[in-house]
């Protein structure tokens, strides 16, 4: 009972410091303690987990490293944020900032398409609470069978969808059907239907950036990997996006034999802005080919990631 009495002691002075912004004159006349014993227990209740203070940095931006960026790659936007000190900061860094790009971005769009995974998951986390009732949000492809995951593409549409008391379709079937027929009736159900037709008029598509990993990440895919990249060298695969392998030139390795359910590549060039976010540097070459490859039109990424793909791209330039 003491240490419950003491503790709610301690919180009351830091209540009365920190947020009401009292003196330690004033807070010592309140409790009859000297300045000393106020400054020893502001101290305890740091100490002690009572209070606990945060130092957020200001989140800022390479400008340089940007236009070469852009110069390089011939995007239409890039956002590179500085790096910090510590590896946790700097990925929450870039989802916040990542989250206000986008939010901003998506105001004057209709349709937005979206795929799965953290880094996405991430973003809608930082999204602020706002009114944008004349939004619909779509996922881009069917489910990554990830159902008890919060990343997984369904309870994202929907989680994104609720920051901004918005609209949402699903796609509920797998990513990848291998049957050819199944899969084309399938787009031809009417259950499926209004989420195909707002897929093509989606005019804002934001989504992460995968590695040839991906595959072995879901027991289904990797038990059917060989018929799921049918034709495919997997020594030739850089990255993953859009459900897609691609190669190091950013081109699509299995346009052919294509199993994903979802929207087309032809339907997916045809998104004005396609934004990717990328956090990790075990990515960049996967990034480097997608840049390559236009796949997307926008990047929000670190200086660390970044300076990886500008180093890799000057390597390949002197040979």
């Amino acid at each position: 009972m003491q240490n419950i009495e003491a503790e709610s002691r301690l919180a009351n002075i830091a209540r009365d410091y920190y947020l009401s912004q009292m003196t330690l004159g004033e807070i010592s006349q309140k409790y009859h303690l000297s300045r000393y014993l106020i400054t020893k227990s502001l101290k305890e209740a740091v100490s002690n987990g009572i209070v606990q203070i945060q130092i957020k940095s200001p989140i800022n931006r390479n400008l340089e490293m940007e236009a070469k960026f852009k110069a390089e790659f011939g995007l239409n936007q890039v956002y590179i944020i500085k790096d910090t000190d510590s590896f946790t900061d700097r990925s929450e860094n870039l989802l916040e900032f990542a989250a206000n790009v986008i939010q901003e971005q998506i105001k004057n769009t209709h349709f937005v398409a979206m795929t799965w995974g953290s880094t996405v998951s991430g973003i809608i986390n930082h999204f602020q609470p706002q009114a944008l009732d004349d939004l619909v949000f779509t996922p881009l492809m069917g489910n990554d069978l990830k159902y008890d995951s919060p990343s997984g593409s369904t309870p994202l549409t929907q989680k994104a969808a609720a920051k901004f008391g918005a609209h949402y379709y699903t796609l509920p079937a797998p990513l990848y059907v291998l049957d050819d027929h199944t899969r084309q009736q399938l787009e031809q159900e009417p259950a499926l239907e209004v989420a195909f037709n707002a897929l093509q008029q989606a005019d804002y598509l934001f989504t992460g950036l995968g590695t040839a990993a991906s595959f072995d990440s879901i027991p289904t895919w990797r038990a059917h990997k060989s018929v799921i990249l049918a034709g495919v060298n997997p020594e030739k695969i850089a990255g993953i996006l859009y459900g897609r392998p691609f190669d190091l030139q950013g081109q699509i390795l299995n346009s052919k034999t294509d199993k994903a359910l979802g929207a087309s590549m032809a339907t997916i060039f045809q998104i004005p802005r396609r934004v990717a976010v990328v956090r990790s540097k075990f990515k960049s070459t996967a990034f480097l080919a997608a840049l390559r490859g236009q796949l997307i039109t926008t990047a929000i990424t670190s200086e660390g990631v970044a300076n990886r793909v500008l180093q890799a791209q000057k390597l390949k330039s002197q040979f």
